[in-house]
């Protein structure tokens, strides 16, 4: 028969187990969040997807940017300038009128683009990047399709995460470091990246010598503070002893994962919140929300088209309620992974759908781009790994190495990845 005091024995004993295996798992958490930017293949696609869907804009909108963000447009310097004073918005279009300046901007925007596709010093680049999307998106809020507020948020939030740690030139950098270190010999000193932190430097000191930023204050100090921690990273990285290092991974790591969950965060806030919006509609209610935008010409690019759909009562309504249903029902579906990758997939065809239909395809891109980082790791791997093979195919490369070894880069199918947040 147990006595009392065993009883409290074994109650004690319990709660130390209960607490061991708390203290484990806090941290096993703890050491997931801080040893690694969790989502490589997921932030590397949202990166591709934000970047090509910025430079695709800024492409197609070439021959009219003086009308839409530059001095010939009708939102006139002085009405941006007033705006601009009540929201704090940052805009560097907002300096001067000069035409030369807007040509400038609007040059680095497109290249920023262009690199930070690519992946080249994406942590400096995508710093050029934010202040291309602000600067044009902030001198004219009234000419965007929804997509563009997508954007501004994005720019922000892809400064914060490491995006170019698979398919970027940064990774190939990096291999190749390895392969030269290993080799023995040193490898060579990359002097593009402190080139391009010295000639920021002199952009942010004139912008502050030579501009009144009062009204943009917290801007430029949030680009001092980037600029600053760019060349903190360098230094250390290249002289500085292991526990400096050690201790700027983590800091990046966890500034990485923190992005990397506000962006999921904002992905199901913006269907939670038009799905519900919708929902109070009366003509979301009754299923003929989709009938009326198919029948204004500034949504028909395909006249025909839309009226082939729109002619069929049935399907009008069903993918009315089809749309609110996926709205709602998407930020409710991440626990179940299963469950979570067939709306992803519905909703990315939606957003396509969107692009023929009703003429959107930058809110279109860019919303198909944000649902990106809900990808599940096995298929993003495994069509990296399909991409490279159709590379080297195009290119007539044929795979070099030992017979038998696996071949090695940033998009290897095979081995245990690295862990993610959406699986």
């Amino acid at each position: 028969m147990s006595t009392p005091d065993d009883l409290t024995r074994t109650t004690a004993t319990g709660a130390r187990d209960g607490k061991a295996g708390l203290d484990q798992r806090l941290a096993r958490a703890v050491q997931a969040v801080t040893a690694r930017a969790l989502g490589p293949y997921q932030t590397a696609i949202v990166r591709i997807g934000f970047s090509l869907t910025w430079l695709a804009f800024l492409l197609r909108e070439l021959p009219h940017r003086h009308e839409l963000y530059g001095p010939d447009g009708p939102w006139s310097l002085e009405l941006a300038r007033r705006l601009v004073a009540d929201n704090r918005a940052f805009s560097v279009l907002l300096w001067t009128d000069g035409r030369l300046w807007f040509e400038f901007v609007y040059g680095v925007a497109v290249l920023s683009a262009v690199l930070l596709l690519l992946g080249w010093h994406t942590r400096a680049v995508s710093v050029v990047f934010m202040a291309g999307v602000l600067s044009l998106l902030n001198r004219s809020v009234f000419v965007g399709d929804g997509g563009d507020n997508v954007l501004h948020l994005a720019s922000i939030y892809l400064v914060l995460v490491r995006c170019g740690q698979v398919w970027s030139l940064d990774a190939r950098r990096a291999a190749r470091r390895a392969r030269e270190a290993a080799a023995g010999p040193p490898p060579r000193r990359d002097l593009a990246g402190p080139l391009l932190w010295t000639v920021l430097g002199g952009f942010l000191l004139a912008t502050t010598w030579f501009h009144d930023v009062t009204g943009e204050w917290w801007v430029v100090v949030l680009l001092w503070v980037l600029w600053l921690g760019h060349g903190l990273w360098w230094l250390v990285s290249r002289y500085g002893a292991g526990e400096a290092r050690v201790l700027l991974d983590v800091l990046a790591n966890l500034a990485h994962n923190a992005a990397l969950i506000v962006l999921m965060a904002e992905v199901c806030l913006i269907y939670a919140t038009a799905g519900w919006y919708k929902v109070q509609g009366s003509r979301w209610q009754d299923g003929t929300a989709l009938y009326y935008p198919l029948h204004l010409d500034y949504f028909t690019p395909w006249p025909a088209l839309s009226e082939l759909l729109a002619s069929g009562g049935v399907m009008v309504m069903l993918v009315t309620y089809g749309t609110v249903a996926v709205q709602v029902a998407f930020p409710f579906t991440l626990l179940h992974r299963g469950t979570k990758n067939v709306l992803l997939v519905v909703m990315m065809l939606e957003h396509a759908g969107i692009a023929v239909l009703l003429g959107l395809p930058v809110f279109s891109l860019a919303m198909i781009s944000a649902d990106a980082v809900f990808l599940p790791t096995a298929f993003l791997v495994a069509a990296g790994a399909r991409a490279a093979r159709m590379r080297d195919r195009l290119l007539r490369i044929r795979p070099g190495g030992v017979p038998g070894q696996r071949r090695t880069g940033e998009g290897k199918a095979s081995g245990a990845g690295p862990r993610t947040l959406v699986g």
